[in-house]
C-alpha cells in the first residue's frame, strides 16, 4: 500500500503555543526583553523552539516548539522572563502536525 507521505517528507508534531500579552505588558516588557531574546535564541539553537514572534496587534505571541507534551511545552513557557515578570499572562498549547523533509527531522 502506497503512502499517503511522499517520499522524503515527513509529518513532525510539534507544540504551537499562544501566549496573550498581560494588560501592562507594554511597560513590562523593556525590563526582561533582553534576557527572553537571549533565552528564546539559545533555545531555537538548540532546535527546541522553532518559530518564535509578537502579532503585529500587540495581542500575544506564537511559538512553535518541541517538546514530549503538553505540560512541557507550557513548562518551557511558564520558565520565560515574559511570563515571571507578567509581559505574557495566558498561554495554550496545541498539537500540530509539521511538515518537513526528513532530513530536516531532529536527531535523537
Amino acid at each position: 500500500m502506497a503512502s499517503e507521505i511522499p517520499e522524503g517528507l515527513a509529518i513532525e508534531q510539534v507544540w504551537a503555543v499562544e501566549a496573550g500579552y498581560g494588560p501592562d505588558a507594554a511597560e513590562k516588557r523593556p525590563a526582561v526583553r533582553r534576557e527572553h531574546l537571549s533565552r528564546i535564541a539559545r533555545l531555537r539553537a538548540e532546535g527546541v523552539i522553532i518559530e518564535a514572534g509578537g502579532y503585529a496587534d500587540w495581542s500575544g505571541s506564537l511559538i512553535l516548539l518541541r517538546a514530549p507534551s503538553e505540560a512541557a511545552a507550557l513548562e518551557i513557557i511558564h520558565s520565560d522572563a515574559y511570563w515571571r515578570s507578567g509581559v505574557w499572562s495566558t498561554a495554550r498549547a496545541r498539537s500540530i502536525g509539521r511538515v518537513v523533509r526528513t532530513d530536516e527531522l531532529p536527531r535523537s
